[in-house]
């Protein structure tokens, strides 16, 4: 898949600095646009439908962080041609963490504003660690099946009703290559790339967020050098939704700013 696939709004003065935004997972282009309009006045703003998402196709294959990173790597080179502020959602925050903290990628990223960033390793309930325990040993005898069944075997046990249980909401609603790129990229964690992080950061989290702990959010914040955190009161996972002034002033200000 070559970014020439991918579905992309622009929006905004050409010349102006460029702003690439990054929704979440199982989100789209749209779940970011209200962000891109209001910025749109004084910024290039480029919003992507990730593969998979919105009118974007699948990866080819089950992809995780690092295919996504690459991706996202070849549009900025090409239609950017320069360093970018990501302002990334949950997941797209998480890629936009992978692509600053790794060396190939961090000369793209200008700077990063992320709403309840994914990336973070999260606490694990006993009902997680059940059904995590149980997966694991219903894989184990199909695993040592000889190679021509094995696949097969595999596939039927992700089909069975069993296993659908075991599985979350979001990994239930998915199929073929989509299921297993949710699997790669959702288990992706950074805490230990975080310190690598060397550009100005801004998070906001919304302290009603059921998805990201303030654990999580703190671990992001006292890891990079320059971060800092908005806490947006009353607002829900989709912070820059739920406190969509809050959040667009104090992009305005972070840029502005620099």
């Amino acid at each position: 898949m070559t970014h020439h696939d991918l579905h992309v709004e622009v929006r905004g003065p050409d010349g102006h600095p460029p702003l690439l935004l990054l929704h979440g997972w199982g989100s789209s282009a749209q779940n970011m646009r209200p962000l891109a309009e209001a910025l749109a006045d004084s910024y290039r703003v480029h919003t992507i439908d990730l593969p998979g998402h919105g009118a974007s196709p699948p990866p080819p294959a089950p992809w995780g962080v690092p295919e996504h990173a690459d991706l996202i790597h070849a549009y900025i080179d090409d239609e950017i041609r320069g360093p970018v502020t990501i302002i990334g959602h949950s997941n797209g925050g998480r890629i936009a963490l992978y692509m600053a903290s790794t060396p190939a990628h961090a000369d793209r990223i200008d700077r990063l504003v992320l709403i309840s960033p994914s990336g973070v390793q999260p606490e694990r309930s006993w009902t997680y660690a059940l059904r995590s325990g149980l997966a694991t040993a219903l894989k184990a005898p199909l695993q040592a099946l000889p190679s021509p069944i094995r696949a097969p075997a595999l596939d039927w046990l992700r089909h069975s009703l069993v296993w659908r249980l075991l599985g979350s909401s979001d990994y239930n609603t998915l199929s073929g290559v989509m299921r297993e790129t949710f699997v790669k990229t959702v288990n992706y964690h950074l805490d230990g790339a975080l310190r690598r992080v060397e550009v100005p950061t801004l998070l906001f989290w919304g302290t009603d967020d059921a998805a990201i702990s303030r654990r999580q959010v703190e671990t992001i914040e006292s890891a990079i050098e320059d971060c800092g955190l908005v806490e947006l009161e009353g607002a829900g996972h989709y912070g820059h939704l739920d406190a969509y002034d809050t959040v667009v002033s104090g992009t305005r200000h972070f840029l502005e700013n620099a």
